[in-house]
């Protein structure tokens, strides 16, 4: 049978563009489909403008530290227009760059929802299009809880459409994307109260990051309602009510403006017409294998709508591999081993390999833990008693370190670099045998004994 396209990729987020370059640079017949601004969640509403408004937020901080080393003091005030105005300008020429990435390729943009009538088919408004293989990216959308009066509630997208800057917001949830909008609007002057259903934010990542981060943020003046819940939001002519319950009691927090929810991401699958194929789906999530096949041979997902490793170079990475696989006879998959994450929170995290629960379940008592904690020599003249924690889990009985953890400024550029060691089985003994850097924050991970 005869197909328009050899491939037709649905969703033209980081790693649908991707793949349909890679696929493209095979000699394949490619078209792409996308509904909204090219570049998906990372580009338009995730790691681009957050990271921008991260660095916003941390001048004040700059300010104020800069007196320490003899500068006069800084009187300066936020315009919050002009930093919005300039990050969307910022996401705007990004969006531009994949256009042109896409033109140069010669892969065929369409624009509009696409949703499949037949499993080789693409319906897209009045048009349809046919393809021998067809690639599901559609990446993932903020979930909204089912709480009382949650419409009038913004979600994490809409932070970079706000007009005006909130004097108080409610953020409900504890994941890195609540932990980091609170730590970016606080640090831009916004009085922050964040409920979280536990005890310690950010589950899932090892413990003493967590709570070195938490205390952080307490320090820096974010109000954290633990083991809590939000029970319901009121639109008043102030702003927003919110009942927010504790056990068996219940207290009314009221925002001027907005209270954003926070509470995770599902895929976005909506109206995408997978009825109509043999796609299955795994707790909301379409299923896949290691090479990103569906339960269709011919129709493959990756991504946050597989709802795996849900990162922006993962993506990127799955769609690498599979246009590797399938058009460039070159088999490979995407390994999940010791990715490296970050948390763009103030102070700011970064995580390589397993935590030090993950450790001791897998390794039992053979795991020995390496810490060390300090005060950075930026903070001495500054007066602050900013602290950094860095932490190596090793497995005693092969020397390999099996996790590195570090809380503290530039976290995420030093454990890059620390990944690369865990990527290629680095025992605790390479660690000692490098020569640090003096001084510097990062020669702590060669340097613990």
């Amino acid at each position: 049978m005869s197909y328009d396209f050899d491939l037709f990729v649905i969703g033209a987020g980081s790693g649908g563009i991707a793949t349909a370059r890679r696929a493209a640079e095979y000699g394949a017949k490619v078209g792409i489909a996308e509904y909204d601004r090219l570049g998906g969640t990372c580009v338009n509403r995730g790691c681009v403008p957050k990271k921008l408004m991260v660095y916003a937020a941390h001048f004040p901080h700059v300010f104020e530290e800069a007196k320490g080393y003899g500068w006069s003091e800084v009187k300066s005030s936020l315009n919050w227009d002009t930093m919005i105005t300039a990050v969307n300008d910022e996401v705007t020429r990004l969006n531009g760059i994949y256009q042109r990435m896409l033109d140069n390729s010669k892969v065929e943009l369409f624009h509009g929802h696409a949703s499949f009538v037949a499993s080789h088919t693409i319906a897209i408004g009045e048009q349809q299009i046919t393809a021998d293989k067809i690639l599901i990216a559609v990446g993932g959308k903020p979930h909204r809880p089912n709480i009382l009066g949650i419409e009038h509630a913004i979600v994490s997208d809409d932070i970079f459409n706000l007009k005006e800057q909130p004097k108080k917001l409610v953020i409900l949830g504890g994941g890195y994307i609540g932990c980091e909008f609170a730590c970016i609007l606080n640090g831009l002057g916004t009085e922050v109260i964040q409920i979280i259903r536990g005890d310690k934010i950010l589950r899932g990542f090892d413990d003493d990051i967590r709570t070195e981060i938490q205390q952080g943020m307490i320090n820096h003046g974010i109000q954290l309602y633990t083991d809590a819940q939000l029970i319901a939001i009121e639109k008043t002519d102030n702003g927003v009510a919110i009942s927010v319950g504790k056990g068996d009691t219940a207290e009314t927090v009221y925002a001027d403006a907005v209270s954003l929810a926070a509470v995770g991401r599902k895929p976005n699958l909506h109206n995408l017409g997978l009825e109509n194929t043999g796609v299955k789906l795994h707790d909301g999530a379409i299923a896949v294998d290691q090479y990103s096949h569906t339960a269709e041979n011919h129709i493959f997902a990756l991504g946050d709508c597989t709802n795996n490793i849900n990162l922006t170079p993962v993506a990127i990475n799955e769609g690498r591999a599979f246009a590797d696989t399938v058009f460039g006879g070159k088999s490979r998959f995407m390994t999940y081993e010791n990715i490296p994450t970050a948390v763009f929170t103030s102070p700011e995290a970064a995580t390589v390999g397993l935590t030090e629960a993950e450790a001791r379940e897998q390794y039992g008592d053979s795991i020995k833990v390496y810490r060390s904690k300090f005060r950075p020599m930026y903070y001495t003249l500054a007066g602050k008693d900013e602290k950094t924690l860095m932490k190596l889990i090793v497995d005693e009985k092969t020397d390999k370190v099996l996790g590195a953890h570090m809380v503290g400024d530039h976290a995420a550029e030093i454990i890059q670099g620390v990944a690369i060691a865990l990527k290629m089985g680095a025992t605790k003994a390479n660690f000692d045998a490098t020569v640090g850097i003096h001084p510097s924050s990062a020669e702590e991970f060669v340097t613990m004994r």
